[in-house]
Parts: structure tokens; sequence; C-alpha cells
């Protein structure tokens, strides 16, 4: 193939320096066509990337619609040099093509690729491959590459050096390289060839269809011009059959800085990309020298917003320093490292801790792209609009939250079916959503929480809800699908019966049947060798939430009463064993009791109770168990008067008995003290025995048992506090009046001081 001719423009993605430069070049060669680096299948998106009304950043998705899913993504900033080559392009209509591979080709031999990185094939070439970056950067005296290239290539202002430099650069890098790529990352260096063999066969098309070498403008990556212009024959279209290809759509979507800083996988200049943005506008504004007073201006303003001081005078300081630091370094200009220096020295007065949130600011930026109505949409994002039209909530696309409450019951005012049922559907859509982590509603506690008609959901829109809808479409084609394939992964493998239990009520919010169906399954075979008290709990209380909406959702709940009744009966067996243990575990085996307890009041009909409570008979009586458990369970027997008020007083004096040690004691009343604090309040028995106790227990055993008396008095509120400081000075012989006068005065200076010793006390634990 000829290529004397050719005009190779070798690019380094998201630079704005490379843009610069190309904008220049393509002015010189004034080409009739352009060809750029892009999946080929593409190219009637481009007019769009092109119109006016589109803001940056955005993205080019393709992906595949057939499992395992694969996905590659093209986010384009404002300075990507490929979105100025088709703005140039396509507004002087002139003929612009993409020429990488097609998205299905592309993504199948991804998916090769992605298995050969998962055996660990190719980390030895990378590891050799990134170091030499690091070995060109240590020999400029830069501490990595990226203010090696910024000092380097993006502050290179002659018009043609910079892109000669960088096509040497690559070409030298490339001759490094590919034999040992070859040897140890057969497949990256296979998937390079193909390639880039059919970005010369578009090449030759182009050719073939009459326009002349020098007509063209080729924009590829830089590494990949050496291979284009290496001699090679173009793709033959016998090969170009052979190749293995996936079922992909392509779309674009609005993107972030956010993102972009963090998943573009280009690697280049995206760590920043506020930053770069920066850099672009003074470029175009042939200011450069400008730009570090504007971004220090903008970190210091970013500062001031957080509540710090940040004059004029520091600004002026670190540009100064920054200029210095560039100076030091044999830079025209400061690099970003420069100007992160120069923030934390003259604006963070040496501390990183106190500038990294406004330098994270503006390094990133918060530009959130978007494109206008009519752009290509995939069936997910059109379900989306359907949806939100038939739910009647396209009023709710805002950016202004708004709330939306919810009556899940039939409204029999009117006339239409649809009408009727307009807020449960309302329900399943966004239950959908959240499933999919689409980030347009919240739900809400509602007042009344035995109101299982009711719910309340913020709304909110923004365009990463878009990108989030696009992602969603990565596992189906509607909301209806995705959601259905999303619990049906969580169900694969998954052996914790709770979250079992909780995909069995989101498919139901969900209305999603065959999933409701399959999870019951799992749960059921699940359940047989239920051992884990927590899990087992927290999966009942999933099911009493639903059993709870009775046929409020118009969904068949009753399979679940007898596998709840299984769930709860399991539950209560199990509470015994699972208080052997120690106080870390106790927290969250005291939140499953909690749980329970309240399911078998919720559904006291169906659960049995009887058992549940002997189970907390028995807990509650033995010795060789937490003791803070056994407290709790007490504590709920004494709600319940399954024991009286002598039963108590005995508990109360055998558990906290001189014989036992301090800390036992204490951590059974933190578990007594820790539900219904009115009733205990009105016990004066309980409190004569653990006054009683106290004052029994010498300076080292009180100093132990403080540490669980003041966890247990911490969940008593001011006004029960208080209550409870009468009620002992009643037991003292004091005067009440007095002591409530001294309850509500500030404390002296002597007695803060005892109480921060206090707080700083070692225990010993």
């Amino acid at each position: 193939m000829n290529h004397g001719r050719f005009n190779i423009f070798g690019i380094r993605h998201l630079s704005p320096g490379v843009s610069c430069r190309l904008l220049r070049y393509l002015e010189e060669k004034n080409p009739r066509c352009i060809l750029i680096e892009g999946p080929s299948d593409a190219g009637d998106t481009i007019q769009a990337l092109a119109d006016e009304r589109v803001t940056l950043p955005v993205a080019l998705l393709a992906y595949t619609t057939e499992l395992p899913i694969e996905t590659v993504l093209y986010p384009f900033a404002s300075y990507s040099p490929e979105y100025q080559a088709i703005c140039w392009g396509v507004r002087r209509e002139r003929d612009v093509r993409f020429i990488d591979l097609p998205a299905g080709i592309m993504l199948k031999l991804s998916q090769k690729k992605r298995y050969a990185e998962k055996q660990g094939i190719a980390d030895a070439f990378y590891a050799f491959h990134n170091g030499l970056y690091d070995k060109v950067a240590a020999h400029y005296g830069e501490s990595d590459y990226e203010s090696y290239w910024e000092r380097y290539f993006e502050h290179n202002l002659d018009s043609h050096s910079m892109e000669e430099a960088l096509l040497c650069q690559s070409a030298q890098f490339r001759a490094l390289v590919i034999g040992r790529e070859a040897e140890d990352a057969p497949y990256d260096f296979s998937y390079n060839l193909i390639r880039e063999a059919h970005m010369r066969r578009e090449i030759q098309r182009a050719l073939s269809e009459g326009f002349k070498p020098e007509e063209i403008v080729i924009v590829v990556g830089a590494y990949h011009a050496a291979g284009i212009q290496s001699g090679n024959a173009p793709l033959s279209d016998e090969e170009y059959r052979q190749l293995p290809r996936a079922i992909s759509q392509i779309t674009w979507m609005p993107y972030s800085y956010l993102r972009l800083s963090s998943r573009s996988g280009y690697g280049a200049g995206n760590k920043a990309p506020y930053y770069f943005e920066l850099m672009w506008e003074a470029l175009r504004e042939n200011n450069l020298s400008g730009l570090p007073a504007v971004y220090l201006s903008k970190v210091a303003i970013a500062l001031r917003e957080r509540g710090f001081n940040a004059s004029s005078a520091d600004v002026i300081e670190a540009v100064r320093m920054a200029n210095a630091l560039a100076a030091l370094n044999a830079g025209s200009q400061p690099v970003l490292k420069d100007l992160h220096d120069a923030v934390v020295t003259c604006l963070g007065g040496g501390d990183l801790a106190a500038v990294a949130g406004a330098i994270n600011r503006v390094d990133i930026g918060t530009a959130i792209g978007s494109l206008p109505e009519g752009t290509s949409r995939t069936p997910i994002q059109e379900n989306m609009n359907r949806e939100l039209k038939r739910l009647k909530l396209i009023p709710y696309q805002s950016p202004v939250a708004q709330e939306l409450s919810l009556d899940l019951r039939e409204n029999l005012k009117v006339k239409s079916k649809e009408a009727a049922f307009i807020d449960l559907n309302r329900s399943i859509f966004l239950h959908r959503l959240q499933v999919l982590n689409i980030h347009f509603a919240e739900k809400v506690r509602v007042s009344q929480d035995s109101a299982t008609w009711a719910e309340k959901w913020v709304l909110r829109w923004s365009p990463e809800v878009e990108i989030e809808i696009v992602e969603a479409g990565l596992k189906g084609e509607t909301l209806e699908i995705a959601a259905a394939f999303e619990l049906k992964e969580r169900l694969n493998d998954c052996t914790d019966i709770s979250l079992v239990a909780q995909t069995v009520r989101q498919s139901c919010e969900c209305c999603l049947t065959p999933v409701f169906d399959n999870a019951i399954d799992t749960l059921q075979a699940l359940l047989v060798d239920s051992v884990d008290f927590k899990e087992t709990a927290y999966a009942a209380h999933e099911l009493a939430t639903l059993i709870q909406y009775g046929d409020l959702r118009r969904f068949k709940l009753a399979p679940l009463i007898p596998l709840f009744q299984q769930l709860f009966l399991r539950s209560s067996l199990l509470l015994t064993g699972a208080s052997s243990c120690d106080d870390k575990a106790a927290n969250e085996i005291a939140r499953a009791i909690h749980v329970l307890e309240l399911i078998s009041q919720q559904q006291y009909a169906i659960s049995d109770v009887e058992t549940w409570q002997k189970e907390l008979y028995r807990l509650a009586k033995r010795d060789d168990l937490n003791a803070k458990l056994s407290g709790l369970a007490f504590s709920i027997l004494l709600e319940h008067n399954l024991v009286g008020e002598d039963d108590c007083a005995q508990e109360v004096s055998r558990r906290l008995s001189p014989g036992v040690p301090a800390g036992l004691g204490a951590a059974w009343f933190e578990g007594l003290a820790g539900r219904n604090h009115y009733a205990l309040l009105s016990r004066v028995a309980l409190w004569k025995e653990l006054d009683r106790y106290i004052r029994q227990l010498d300076e080292e055993e009180f100093m132990r048992s403080l540490v669980f008396l003041r966890r247990a008095f911490s969940e008593f509120e001011a006004n029960q506090k208080n209550s409870l400081a009468e009620l002992l000075g009643e037991l003292w012989g004091l005067n009440v009046e007095t002591l409530a006068e001294n309850l509500y005065t500030e404390l002296s200076e002597k007695e803060t001081e005892k109480l921060d010793e206090l707080n700083a006390f070692d225990f010993d634990f």
C-alpha cells in the first residue's frame, strides 16, 4: 500500500496541546477526508457529536447485547483531539470517518484479551512497558511521566516540533516493546496488529473511492502511526470475514469529569480533566502563561467556600512559587505538580490535608455532559422515556429534588384501570430503578410505619442518572428485563439466606414473578441447612415485611407464610447457640434479637411466639452465655410481664451479686437497659439493687464497670437521665428540688477535668 504521502497525525488522547496543534495541521493540509481512530461502524453517529447543542464530556459506548457482557468506551472532552478533528471536518462538510475495528469485532476480541489478562499472562510485559515511561521521566528529572509529558509536550508551543517529537518518541517506544509484547502478551500484540491492519484497510478503501493520499489526514494514537506506516498489507476481505464478532449496539451517552478522571482507561491527562480544560482555554486564547494564576485563583475560591483563609496575596505568592519551581526544572511554565506544591506551601501552610479537597475539586471539576433530544438512544433509554410519560413523571425530571407520595391502594374514583393503579405502577417502576442503582429516586420513611399502602420518594434528575440508565442497558433492553437480570445474578451462588430473602422482597416490589419464584426455591433450599441466627432472623424479617402488604401489590404472597413460619422457628431455636459469643459479636446478635422481637409482635397471629419467648427465657437464665444478651432477653420478658417484680428483684440481685465479676454484671445491666427505658424507670427495686451492687465494688472494679454502665446510659434521653438522677436522689435521701437544680447547672472546671480524665482512662481491655 502506497503511504509515502499520507498525512498521519499521531495524538495522545485527551491532550489539549495536541488538539491545538492538530487544528493548525488541519488548516495547513485542508484535507477532503479525515480518518479517525474509532469503531468504523459508528460512522453514522459522527454528525451527532459535532452538534453545537452537545455539551461535553460525552462518550461513545459500544456494548454486547448477549452474555458475557463486554463494553468499550470512547470518552470525549472539549480538548480531545478526535473531537476537535470531527468538529473541524463536519462544519466544513468534509468526509469524516472512524477507521478502527467495528464494535462487534472489537468487543469479541476484547473478551479473549480480558481472559488472557485474568490469567496474568501480560503482567510481566506491562510492568516492563510502564517502567520505560518511568525511566524517561527520571532521565529528565521529573517525579512522574505526566509531569514530563506536560512540561515537554503540552507546553511546547512550536507549530511543528511537538507532533514530530511525539511521533518519534512513540516509534522508539514501539521498537523497544514490540518484541517483548509478542512474547509476554501475545493477545495484546495480535489485537493491535489486527486493529492496525483494519485501519490500513479503511485507508485503502478511501483511496479506492477517489481520495488522493495528500487529501487524507489520518488521526490515530501516536503508537499506531508507525504500525499504519509499516508497509504491511491491509486486512483482506477473507481475513475480515474470519474475524469473530459479537452482537453489539452503539450509543452516545452523557459523561462526567468525575468518571473521566477515574474510568476512561486512556491514562492520558484524565486524572485532572478540569485542569486540562483550563489549559485548553488558555491555549485557544494564546495565554498559557496565565494558566497558573487562573488555576490557583480557583483553588483559593474553593478553599474560601469551605471556610479557609486564602487571600489574593497568598495566590500571588503561590503563582511566584509555581513559576520558580518551573524554572528550577528548566520549564517554560509550571506543570500541575508545581501548582500542587505551590498550593500546599502557600495556601495550606505545608499541610496537604488542609488543601487536598480544593485541589481535587479544581483538578477534576464537576462538569456533566448532555445530549440533545433525538440523539441515538439505546432501547433501555427509550423504555425509560416511555415509562416516565406513562406514569406522568416527566415533571420530576428536574435537578431540584421533589417529593412524591404514593398510595398503593386502588383508586376507585377514576374510570380507567391505568389511572386506578398509577401509584402502584409508579412504585414498581421506582423499585426497579433502585435495584439497578439508577439514582433518580430515593425512598424515605413515612411517619405511619404500619401504613403499608403509603410510600414516599424524593425524585431528582441529573445527567448522572442518564449515564446509569445506559449502564443498566448492559443487563437488558427494558427496565423490567434489566432488573430481573440483576436480581437473578444476585441469586447465583448466593449462600446468605438473608440476601436471598431480600431478593424475594425486591422481586415482589418490582413485580417480577419469575425471579420471585426462583428466589423462593433458593430460599427453601438454603433454609434446610441454615445455622446462622443473624441471617435467618433477617430473612424472616424480609418475608414479614412482604406479608404485611397482603394483596396490596396484587401479588400472590400466600406461599410465603409457611416459609416465614419456618424461618421464625429456626431463628428462635438458634438463639441460645448464637449467644455464646464475645462482646463484639454480641452487638450483631442483639440487633437480630430486636428484629425477631419486632416481627413476633407484627406477625403475632402466624408466629410461634410461645417458642420464641421460651428461648428468650432460656437465654435470660443462662450464666454461661453472653451477659449482655442475657440482660436483653430478660428485658424483653419484663416488657411482656412474663416475669414478676419478685423475679425481677431476684434476678437483678443474682446478676449483680458481689461474687459476679464487675464486667459481667455491668454488661448484663447494659443489655437489660437496652430497651424500654420508661418501663425500667418505674421499677424501683431494680435501681435499689444496682445501687447496692455499685457500692460494694472496689475502685478498680468500679472503673471497669463504668465502660458498660456509661454505654448503657448513653442510650437514655436527657429527660430520662434526669428522672433517673432524681430517683437515685430519693434512694440516697437527697433533697429532690436541690438535686433537680444541680442537674441543670453547667459543670464546673474541676468536674469537666474529671470527666475528661474518665474519657481518656485506659480500661486495659
